[in-house]
């Protein structure tokens, strides 16, 4: 079954998620961005509608230049410290967290269960994994201490119940269990998938749908998650990326390096 039915007819599954997760950003707020979508929906943003967005690195960049044509490829791409705010110690970068001034974290993950909480170190067994990831860097930190926003593929192999391992922490096991085991401050707020927008139930913490993409429907969304999600009786529909956002995200990456 095709993930977006007709919706992909004039733009990629990465452009849909860049796109959409760059209107969740707003004006003055701080993100810390993974390289990849999360760069690209960041520097979206930036450029469209929020230029008092800051974009913050792992490697220690507060506020890089971003040129179209010359994304980099790593969040430790020190061309990017050419006029940022500052550059800081990985170590200082985390203590900016600590201290409760980054608004939003934002990256992806390989698995992701019915309560946020995101696997990028294994699949399989620990003791001999089918497949090993690669890990943790600041994801930890960064879904510990900020409000998420998640961008990955929509596929039941992702989608999964409970993930193999639990490298970034979203709601735990539900319910309080966040707040319980310490994390006092942040959340997954939303993820971005390439069939639709989803968030979290106040009470229960499980996943439901906020809203769907055009063309796919309550079943193929549901075909391709290995959980139950939540939903309302009327499911909003997403509007579908302008011209205008299209062609900068293009310009921004035009050797297609994260929007294949």
């Amino acid at each position: 079954m095709t993930n977006t039915a007709n919706y992909t007819a004039n733009f990629t599954a990465s452009e849909i998620l860049a796109v959409m997760s760059s209107r969740l950003l707003k004006e003055g707020q701080v993100v810390f961005a993974g390289v990849g979508v999360p760069l690209l929906a960041a520097t979206l943003a930036q450029g469209l509608r929020c230029p008092g967005l800051t974009i913050l690195f792992e490697g220690g960049v507060v506020g890089p230049i971003i040129k179209a044509g010359q994304l980099p490829p790593s969040t430790n791409e020190q061309r990017c410290t050419k006029r940022a705010n500052m550059v800081l110690s990985s170590t200082d970068v985390l203590l900016l967290l600590q201290r409760g001034h980054v608004d939003v974290g934002f990256m992806g993950g390989a698995q992701i269960d019915m309560y946020g909480n995101l696997n990028s170190s294994y699949i399989g067994d620990p003791a001999n994994p089918k497949t090993r990831l690669p890990g943790t860097g600041g994801g930890n930190d960064i879904s510990s201490l900020t409000h998420m926003i998640v961008a990955m593929r929509h596929e039941r192999r992702r989608f999964v119940k409970k993930v193999d391992f639990v490298t970034s922490p979203g709601f735990l096991d539900g319910g309080t269990t966040r707040h319980d085991r310490g994390l006092l401050a942040g959340g997954m707020f939303r993820v971005v998938t390439d069939m639709g927008i989803f968030g979290f139930e106040e009470k229960s913490k499980r996943m439901k749908i906020v809203a769907l993409h055009p063309g796919v429907t309550l079943e193929q969304v549901q075909d391709n998650t290995g959980f139950e999600l939540l939903h309302d009786d009327d499911i909003a529909v997403t509007d579908a990326p302008t011209e205008r956002e299209l062609s900068v995200l293009r310009d921004l990456d035009p050797d297609r390096l994260y929007i294949a």
